[in-house]
């Protein structure tokens, strides 16, 4: 545990998911508070992080699961709730400061719009949210004047060169770092016959499937250009994307004097996680320390924008605008469960992604409700 650090209470959004465990290491790190931990229907290792944890509360959003854990855990002072009532009534009424939002895909985004409603920091794993309703929900976070700090090592690591501005700098370029995943350096052909299994085998990060599937097929830093775009207020022409097959770079901002300022550190997600818990502070982290000497080279290459079309139809979605990007988003998730169920191959993901924006009228200006009716339908019609 840390000592002289301000302890925060916390929640945790998918706490059985991949950020939701690293971030419960670093909370356990931290001496944080956990108020309350949330799963879909994992309740195996929920229960036993309500042991651990001693949470105020729990939710699984499948009501059934949340039936069989309350009886599992009667004998702790744990609240279980089921359902995504449940969900957004701990949101709302539970006594943390900070809630980390690791909920994967568009089921992320109305937890993340309750977050900013009930006026607690939230921090932002889930990308798609601000894909999908980015407008909607930066506008709004700006209107309660709630901190928004995302938890995505790439805009974690634009966010923290950005601190370190003075004055009026202004930003010529951010610069987006990518892994270029398991498939870096194929070709169109050498793709066609790709695998489930060989598409989840990443080379440097350990990730949930649907993340790990996105990074194979670049879609995860094309959502990427996309959230940039709406969390730091630049045109899509001044995100570049960089492979950097080291992943050491986490991302960069170039300033308008050409200086560039990036943010390094070896490929764990605990560092960003413990920056949006810790801010504007920094405290002794358990992931291992970067030696510069100890790298032999560091490395950066132009992305195949034309084998991994997942980056052009990103920008193409973000030029667009209005519900482009909750269509692409859309597709995408469908897309990707198809391919791990086995019924298409790799390179057709980024042909329904294409295909839903071409063939989806697109609402400019639209509300909420019209996000979510626009994720509905294109569920529906790329099924």
């Amino acid at each position: 545990m840390i000592k002289d650090f301000i302890k925060k209470r916390i929640s945790v959004l998918g706490s059985t998911g991949s950020i939701g465990t690293q971030t419960l290491d670093v909370a356990e790190n931290l001496g944080c508070e956990v108020e309350t931990l949330t799963a879909h229907s994992s309740i195996d290792l929920l229960e036993k992080q309500i042991r651990k944890f001693k949470p105020s509360f729990a939710v699984c959003t499948d009501k059934t699961a949340a039936e069989t854990l309350k009886s599992r855990v009667s004998d702790t002072q744990t609240k279980v709730l089921g359902g995504e009532d449940g969900l957004f009534e701990t949101i709302k009424n539970d006594a943390s400061e900070l809630i980390v939002n690791g909920i994967v895909g568009m089921a992320g985004t109305r937890p993340t719009i309750e977050i900013i409603k009930a006026h607690k920091t939230a921090a932002l794993a889930n990308k798609e949210a601000i894909v999908t309703a980015g407008e909607y929900i930066c506008d709004l976070a700006k209107k309660e004047n709630v901190p928004l700090i995302s938890v995505d090592s790439e805009h974690s690591a634009i966010f923290q060169c950005l601190e370190t501005r003075k004055g009026k700098a202004k930003i010529k370029r951010l610069l987006l770092t990518a892994s270029g995943g398991p498939f870096f350096g194929k070709t169109a052909e050498e793709l066609k016959d790709i695998t489930p299994e060989k598409a989840l085998a990443h080379p440097t990060w350990k990730m949930g499937k649907k993340i790990t599937i996105d990074s194979a097929t670049l879609m995860n830093k094309g959502l990427e250009i996309i959230e940039a775009v709406r969390l730091f207020g630049v045109d899509e022409s001044k995100v570049k994307v960089v492979i950097h097959r080291e992943s050491i770079v986490h991302s960069a901002v170039e300033f308008e004097d050409n200086a560039i300022i990036a943010q390094l550190g070896l490929p764990d997600m605990r560092v960003p996680i413990q920056y949006a818990i810790t801010y504007p502070d920094r405290k002794p982290s358990p992931a291992a320390e970067l030696d510069l000497a100890s790298l032999a080279k560091m490395t950066f290459y132009e992305p195949d924008e034309k084998t991994f079309r997942s980056l052009s139809l990103a920008r193409q979605a973000i030029r667009t605008g209005g519900t482009a990007p909750t269509v692409f988003n859309a597709a995408n998730e469908v897309a990707v469960a198809r391919f791990l169920g086995g019924e298409i191959g790799f390179l057709q993901i980024a042909d329904v992604a294409e295909r839903a924006l071409n063939d989806t009228p697109i609402i400019q200006n639209p509300d909420i409700e019209d996000i979510f009716e626009t994720d509905r339908k294109v569920r529906q019609g790329c099924l």
